[in-house]
């Protein structure tokens, strides 16, 4: 692999200050960003990207490449915590397993914004739709691995699940609900809605993207004494299993004619886990299950292993299987 790709993508800002996040908890610096602050730098993310999306889904049409991409994005989303959750229920019991395979087939919006923005920096176009597979990968998850408590905890056939309320979790909670609406509002505003926003959703990003990564790091490294209580296995889970799923995903890309940029997001939303909405959901859902593996596994382990090592290293498979 060429080492340089890694190199150039940890020279990038926002990974620079993902690092940085880290190294002040390390340091045992007193830097923090103030609560509500963090989830506003959220909102705006899924904001632009969905916002974004809807223009360029209303510009290229419902071609058969956006069709088979929107199935194949669902396809994963429900294949993924299928079967990580029977490698998870070698070692777990089928709460814990099934919650961390929710969160692992559920995906992390900003290692794909963070993807968009390395194909960026690298002069590699990407098709704005690939917003819409995003929108869809997120909540499938959640309602597989609820299918799957129920149907392998047999004593607890009756447990009283409101299928109401986890529909609602799963389909309404905040960044799907704005992350939809969003690209809704970009299909029906087209290019003048789009020049209308550019200086919010464009001149802004990045530095927010970036500021947004600052906070990041320093949830991660708080987040990494957690992982003394996960062991080798989960470890392990957390760095091999997105590399499998990237792997599995670039397949699917290359099969249905993906060009470069759109694999490479496809391959990061198939290996990137949710560390928001999944965790928020399993919480409300399946509180037999310790979120201290779930979330720390996804936050602590994945998300920095994609962003640092796994983008650049899935972008080399493509340069791979494309030659």
């Amino acid at each position: 692999m060429d080492t340089s790709l890694i190199v150039s993508n940890i020279l990038n800002p926002p990974i620079l200050f993902f690092f940085l996040g880290m190294l002040a908890v390390f340091v045992k610096s007193d830097l923090e960003i103030p609560a509500p602050f963090p989830k506003l730098l959220s909102l705006y993310l899924l904001f632009s990207i969905g916002f974004k999306g809807g223009v360029e889904l209303i510009k290229s049409g419902l071609t058969q490449e956006v069709i088979f991409t929107m199935l194949a994005a669902i396809l994963m989303a429900c294949a993924v915590p299928i079967y990580t959750f029977f490698i998870l229920k070698l070692r777990l019991d089928t709460y814990d397993a099934a919650a961390i395979a929710a969160t692992y087939g559920s995906i992390s919006a900003v290692t794909f914004i963070t993807a968009g923005a390395f194909l960026t920096e690298l002069g590699i176009d990407y098709d704005g739709y690939m917003v819409a597979a995003l929108a869809l990968m997120e909540s499938p998850a959640i309602i597989v691995g609820l299918i799957l408590v129920n149907l392998f905890t047999p004593s607890q056939g009756d447990r009283d699940f409101s299928w109401p309320e986890v529909l609602q979790e799963a389909f309404l909670n905040s960044s799907v609900f704005l992350l939809v609406g969003s690209l809704i509002i970009g299909v029906l505003t087209g290019e003048r809605g789009w020049h209308t926003l550019e200086p919010f959703t464009q001149g802004l990003f990045y530095g927010i993207l970036t500021f947004f990564l600052l906070d990041m790091g320093l949830v991660a490294a708080k987040r990494i004494k957690d992982l003394q209580k996960t062991g080798v296995f989960l470890i392990s889970f957390a760095i091999l299993i997105p590399i499998l799923n990237a792997a599995i995903g670039l397949l699917i890309a290359k099969f249905i004619g993906m060009p470069k940029g759109d694999a490479l997001l496809f391959a990061v939303l198939c290996a990137s886990a949710s560390y928001i909405a999944v965790p928020a959901a399993m919480r409300l859902t399946v509180p037999e299950a310790n979120p201290s593996l779930y979330v720390s596994t996804a936050l602590a382990v994945t998300f920095p292993f994609n962003i640092i090592v796994g983008i650049p290293l899935y972008l080399y498979g493509i340069e791979m299987l494309w030659r």
